[in-house]
């Protein structure tokens, strides 16, 4: 269904030519301003989403103003930099945006966004003359950090006094931990001076990815667009793996710095590249002339050094320890396909005690339902996948013989549809996982087709608030079929499809010659383009395109997976959700699919209840996360810190001391050793009380002797 919704976008879509913005507002001479190809973006942008959204939502003068909100919140939520004359100059802006965003009219957005980079260099500039001055760290004087429920500084005056505030707190942080004031100011002179030189590399494509988010998001919270950069580390997200050296990259002191080396990649088969050694060039294939990228954003240098799999690049290291002036050593390097391990599946295996005899559970870790879409258009059958990955897993526990398995969907937001239905399968024989309503309200059913089933033991899923999407299909799925327990907290509620639309593929010739030619043409406050390797050139556009539903007909939207069994929520559900997003659309259900349950838990589930509940009014491990989330929502209503050095010291103190003690009872409570005062906590040690109580819910369903989700493998 999708491959022909995109077929069909791609066909359905024209261009026209002829689009330059008006003549922009002059804010300084350090103003960024649009290129033509933004305008023309911004324009096909509001044409897809006016034309294929799910919600077919129109832009006009409602729309605009929430689109401005969610602008101005976007770049001062917390009210420290815009001043209030500024907001009142802005409020013209408010129902004139859908008529510029369709026009591709991305002056008025710019000027926005250039009186907020003066104003905040103003106010960094303030900071850095702020900090010649003295401060009295003895008076009575508390700073307001949260600000978002105050209005904006009526005057420079309002505002410079609480910059100046912001600056004493900053000091007097250092202050508390060295009393060396000259070396605390010193240190902050160059942190505001960072953030200066920040401030000075962003570029129109910033601006542009700013403004669309509060677009998009104002239509629906997932229609996203992505700018090349943005859209390309997506798709590394999606698949886990990208092409390149295998390095991560990092700006230390205006120098782009090796902090990790990828195990077998060619940095490390390279033996010529160390942790800490700094890039200082980059050039392409054995001939091209290196790029100077001192002083770059990490993200355009990545750009540079990212590239198609057997391809060429070079680059200068300044090795770790050598000084500025050093003669640079030339490195040059074979791209290949680096997969991203620490980012994928993984199993441990936990023994418990029941009456004597061990009970192994296996627990498989899903970060993401990750795919490589590449290798799977071109047929590789040993395409990277959540579902292989996991197919290998549990082949794995299997021959170790595990008693039962747990997955782990804790903060897992998503990520490809067909990985859900996928993986679904390997725990059910064939039949429904998903349905899936489009535009024209027409029903597909989404089945798994393979009768073969990978695991058929007892099974468990744990779930928590930010188990989101494709982890929501699935744990609905097993919910839905009796297959597994679902354990964890009341889960995200994303119950939207979206489709992935490079608009490099949208923006064909003639008009993508049109663009390269103007893109080629540098505008005064654009900012010098950068090689953008295997970046995509136009970015990419995630559009909700269909909502999908359980088998059972109900929508995950809003509402999300309810588990079996609940915990209590670590993450706020008033504060995180779809829920809580003022554009998501509402829950709603359609008619329930035809398949058949593979068991039942309804008898079981009380039992399980009584055991999970006896163990907590018991467990001092539960008792330390109650209190945690009762601080939680204590400090949440906070909004200020005093400025008193005495008061603040002696408040750290009793929050550090409370903190070791706590987690000293929490590591006690869990069998392990308490720590001293400035031990480092042991490397892979499991505080995780959550994945163990899921273990042993799992143990005490195994212990009951129950049958219910024994399928037979045939």
């Amino acid at each position: 269904m999708f491959k022909k919704v995109y077929l069909f976008l791609m066909l359905a879509t024209a261009l026209a030519c002829k689009a330059s913005p008006s003549k922009p507002i002059k804010v300084s001479t350090a103003d960024l301003v649009p290129d033509e190809q933004q305008v023309i973006v911004c324009k096909k942008i509001a044409e897809l989403i006016t034309n294929y959204n799910y919600k077919k939502v129109e832009l006009n003068d409602s729309i605009s103003t929430v689109i401005y909100n969610r602008y101005i919140k976007s770049l001062d939520e917390n009210h420290s930099y815009f001043l209030a004359s500024d907001i009142k100059d802005f409020e013209k802006y408010k129902t004139v945006l859908d008529d510029d965003i369709k026009a591709g009219n991305l002056n008025d957005a710019f000027y926005i966004f250039n009186v907020f980079q003066k104003r905040y260099i103003e106010h960094v500039n303030y900071s850095l003359a702020r900090l010649n001055k003295s401060f009295d760290f003895d008076k009575k004087e508390t700073f307001v950090y949260d600000r978002d429920k105050l209005p904006w500084p009526a005057s420079q005056t309002e505002m410079d006094d609480m910059w100046g505030q912001r600056v004493k707190y900053d000091l007097l942080n250092l202050k508390i931990a060295n009393p060396d004031m000259a070396k605390n100011k010193e240190t902050l002179k160059k942190r505001y001076t960072n953030l200066l030189s920040q401030a000075g590399k962003l570029s129109n494509q910033d601006v542009f990815q700013y403004f669309m988010d509060a677009f998009t998001e104002t239509i629906d919270p997932h229609t996203n667009y992505f700018n090349p950069s943005n859209a390309a580390n997506f798709n590394i997200e999606m698949s886990r793996q990208l092409e390149g050296i295998g390095a991560s990259l990092l700006v230390e002191n205006e120098y782009v710095t090796i902090k990790s080396v990828v195990p077998g990649g060619p940095a490390d088969k390279s033996k010529q590249i160390s942790i800490d050694d700094r890039i200082v060039g980059v050039a392409q294939g054995k001939i091209g002339e290196f790029q100077n990228v001192v002083g770059w954003r990490v993200e355009n240098a990545i750009a540079l050094i990212r590239g198609t799999k057997g391809t060429v690049v070079r680059l200068e290291i300044l090795p770790a320890g050598t000084s500025a002036g050093g003669k640079p050593k030339v490195v040059e390097m074979i791209r290949e396909k680096i997969i991203l391990k620490d980012q994928s599946a993984k199993k441990e295996i936990r023994t418990y005690n029941n009456n004597g005899k061990a009970v192994k559970i296996g627990v498989i870790s899903i970060p993401a339902f990750y795919i490589d879409y590449n290798d799977y258009k071109a047929g590789n059958p040993n395409y990277k996948s959540t579902t292989h990955d996991v197919k290998l897993l549990l082949d794995s526990l299997k021959q170790e013989n595990v008693d039962g398995v747990v997955i782990d969907l804790r903060e897992n937001g998503g990520g490809s549809l067909m990985e859900a239905i996928e993986l679904t399968g390997l725990f059910i024989k064939s039949g429904p996982v998903v349905q899936v309503r489009d535009t024209k309200d027409q029903v597909d059913v989404e089945k798994d087709d393979d009768p073969s089933i990978t695991y058929a033991g007892p099974l468990g899923i744990l779930v928590d608030r930010f188990s989101a999407s494709a982890s929501e299909i699935f744990s609905g799925a097993i919910q839905d079929y009796g297959r597994g327990i679902i354990l964890g907290t009341q889960t995200y509620g994303k119950g939207s499809v979206q489709n992935a639309i490079d608009l490099d593929r949208i923006l064909g010739s003639p008009i993508k010659d049109k663009i390269n030619q103007l893109a080629n043409r540098v505008s005064p406050g654009a900012k010098t383009r950068v090689s953008t390797g295997s970046q995509s050139t136009y970015g990419q556009l995630n559009l909700t395109i269909a909502k999908f539903y359980r088998i059972s007909g109900n929508s995950t939207q809003h509402k999300g997976v309810t588990p079996d069994i609940q915990f209590p929520s670590l993450i706020p559900l008033d504060k995180y959700g779809e829920d809580t997003e003022p554009s998501a659309m509402p829950f709603d259900v359609i008619q329930k699919s035809d398949f058949t349950k593979a068991g039942d838990f309804t008898s079981v589930l009380p039992q399980l209840t009584k055991l999970h509940d006896q163990r907590m009014a018991t467990s001092e491990s539960y008792k330390y996360m109650l209190e945690d989330i009762a601080d939680f929502k204590k400090h949440e209503t906070e909004n200020s810190v005093t400025l008193n050095e005495g008061e603040l010291k002696k408040q750290r103190d009793a929050d550090e001391q409370k903190a070791l003690e706590r987690n000293n009872l929490r590591r006690v409570a869990l069998g392990l050793p308490a720590l001293k005062k400035g031990d480092k906590k042991p490397k892979d040690e499991d505080l995780d009380f959550v994945k163990r109580e899921a273990g042993q819910i799992m143990t005490d369903y195994i212990s009951l002797g129950s049958k219910f989700t024994s399928i037979s493998t045939q």
